[in-house]
């Protein structure tokens, strides 16, 4: 039987042998009159049937409520509401409904700009609601909102996701006409195609030998290619296994592929490591697989630097960057909740500003986005050419120039205060009409920032990007910042998994995770069979008549045999599911059956994760992360259920 308790506080038992439930009504003085909302559903079950033949039955109790229209309290709800992750209101709750209300309170349903409601967010009256797996945030290390005073943004990649069909295919093509133009390289280059699909983030280039590598979170590389042939078991371990050392896998040999800005550049150099190989001398003298690679950086710096592509991002955003209608009221109700927000941004002035307005700035009635600097009001500071990693370093010594928004010119500042003009005993005011409640700036320093807002702890800040090394390492292990990396490709991988999760092998019947652990046992169950019979020959062989020697050396043969069916069987089932998320690379988030180097420092350095950045607008502002318990091997099979 069952028990299902919903919040009517009403028991439902059903026997698997009856056709009537038996309804039961639980008084309410055996629960609390007031209890916090659950973190998960909570879940045990109860059965009468024996252990070989249990079923699943799920007794959750599930809590929710619905933002009101017009009135500053919940009205409680008997729907099926179950917070995504976490607990998601930090209230206390009576079952009958009443709650002691938190500043929470005070948002409202928003109307955009043309009359048509924002998406959905937390503090609207559709929010509270389950969130779909692709959607939520994932938590690594415990953070309570309530105590982060200010949310900073990186720009591009994070708040801007670019289209990868159209801007890496702008970016590819662009660093192929510098490589012929600029540097010399053969023009058949300029009839070479653009596969975006191909790379994935995670990825290391060995810059000496023209390998692409995928680790594991040991550092043990798992798959390889030079160019775009896969290289054997044996000559993986035979350039990476066979060291006296292990091998670092940093910089200057080997080329990191953590940002989506390096997709283009790692196809153009497996593209060049294959042509290399294959025609021998159309490649200038003395150009060696290094090389190849610093004059694919430099082609790449050289289009960012004369603004070939920026101009045309410019020219079209919508063409280049999704649109994300969730970025404005996301920022209204974290500035709404009482906290600051900032943008730092490498991209300089000009190009920041038509990025930002195209994502928040208003909308003409067909659609377009005259250029003006409306966006600044969900801002308190914005810092443009920041040269992260090294601003956040606090010891950076770059001055701080105040921009002129009107003009782009920069002014000389101390630290961050304005300064009187040559010419002038005062500092220069803004235009009348003009909104200062932003400032814009451009290099400084973290020092810089902590002082423009004010910040007591580097911990009360949290800071958003999806740049492993760029925004998140060096903010989270230099200052100690709250930090939260946005994956775009895990959206898809997590529905993926969903999908793979509820798909059942039609030969046994089972799920492919499971199918692939059986097989494993199964082949490591044969192994200790096979070292036991070579064993007790070894051993005992002189107490062994010679006919028992032969039928255990036949049954050695027969489970070889069977070991290397199962080998094949499990090899074919692990690349079959490992295709499913990507033909070549596999799961982005592993690499057999461990973590992946990506997914390695994901949980190392991001405290939270998400596949895109609106995906705060689906929680409180004052929402407690908490990550799912740890397990070491010794407790797994026992505690985790």
């Amino acid at each position: 039987m069952y028990i299902y308790v919903s919040c009517n506080c009403i028991a439902t038992l059903r026997a698997f042998d009856s056709h009537s439930p038996l309804i039961l009504t639980v008084p309410k003085c055996l629960f609390k009159p007031k209890m916090r909302i659950p973190r998960r559903p909570v879940t045990f079950y109860i059965s009468h049937i024996t252990p070989k033949f249990l079923f699943v039955p799920v007794f959750s109790f599930h809590f929710g409520a619905f933002w009101s229209r017009t009135s500053d309290h919940f009205l409680h709800k008997r729907s099926r509401i179950v917070s995504g992750g976490d607990n998601q209101f930090h209230s206390s709750y009576t079952m009958d409904g009443t709650m002691v209300t938190d500043k929470t309170s005070q948002f409202r349903h928003t109307v955009c700009k043309d009359g048509a409601q924002d998406a959905c967010i937390w503090s609207s009256p559709e929010g509270g609601h389950t969130i779909e797996i692709g959607k939520q945030i994932f938590c690594n290390r415990s953070l309570n909102m309530k105590n982060i005073v200010a949310v900073g943004f990186d720009m591009d990649y994070t708040l801007a996701q670019y289209k990868p069909e159209t801007f890496e295919s702008l970016a590819y093509v662009g660093t192929i006409k510098k490589l012929v133009h600029d540097l010399g390289y053969p023009s058949e280059l300029l009839e070479w195609s653009f596969d975006w699909k191909y790379m994935v983030r995670g990825l290391v280039l060995d810059k000496k030998r023209g390998n692409i590598l995928k680790m594991d979170r040991h550092k043990y590389v798992k798959v390889a290619y030079h160019g775009f042939r896969e290289m054997s078991k044996e000559d993986k371990v035979g350039t990476y296994g066979h060291t006296l050392t292990r091998d670092a896998f940093d910089e200057p040999d080997y080329a990191l592929i953590d940002t989506l800005f390096s997709l283009a550049e790692a196809y153009l150099f497996a593209q060049l490591v294959d042509f290399k190989d294959n025609n021998p001398g159309k490649i200038r003298e003395g150009t060696d697989y290094p090389s190849m690679y610093k004059d694919v950086r430099a082609a790449v710096d050289l289009c960012h630097r004369d603004g070939t592509l920026k101009q045309m991002v410019a020219r079209d955003p919508k063409r280049y960057i999704n649109e994300d209608t969730a970025i404005v009221p996301m920022l209204k109700m974290l500035k709404a909740s009482g906290r600051a927000t900032f943008l730092v941004t490498n991209s300089l002035w000009d190009y920041t500003n038509v990025v930002m307005n195209f994502l928040c700035g208003t909308r003409a009635p067909d659609g377009s986005s005259p250029c003006n600097v409306d966006w600044l009001q969900y801002f308190n500071v914005v810092i443009t050419g920041s040269a992260k990693p090294s601003f956040f370093h606090e010891d950076n010594r770059a001055n701080l120039f105040e921009v002129d928004v009107e003009s782009g010119m920069l002014r000389n500042t101390d630290n961050g205060n304005p300064m009187p003009q040559v010419g002038s005993i005062s500092p220069r005011l803004p235009l009348k009409g003009m909104d200062t409640s932003c400032k814009v700036f451009q290099g400084g320093s973290v020092g810089h920032l902590h002082k423009l807002l004010s910040i007591a702890s580097s911990s009360q800040v949290l800071y958003v990007g999806d740049h492993i090394y760029g925004d998140i390492l060096r903010s989270k292990k230099v200052l100690g910042w709250r930090t939260m990396l946005v994956v775009p490709e895990l959206e898809k991988e997590v529905q993926l998994l969903c999908e793979l999760r509820n798909t059942r092998k039609v030969t046994h019947q089972l799920q492919y995770h499971l199918q692939l652990q059986l097989l494993r046992n199964e082949s490591d169950q044969i192994e200790d069979k096979i070292h036991h019979l070579k064993w007790s020959l070894k051993f005992d062989g002189d107490n062994v008549g010679e006919i028992e020697k032969q039928r255990l050396s036949s049954k050695i043969n027969d489970l070889e045999s069977q070991r290397e069916q199962v080998r094949l069987q499990h090899q074919q089932a692990q690349r079959e599911c490992h295709q499913k998320f990507h033909k070549v690379w596999g799961q982005l988030m592993k690499t057999g059956y461990q973590n992946s180097r990506f997914a390695h420092q994901v949980e190392r350095f991001a405290c939270l994760y998400t596949g895109q950045v609106s995906n705060l607008s689906l929680y409180s502002p004052d929402k407690y992360y908490r990550p799912s318990e740890d397990f070491m091997p010794h407790e797994f099979d026992i505690l985790a259920l």
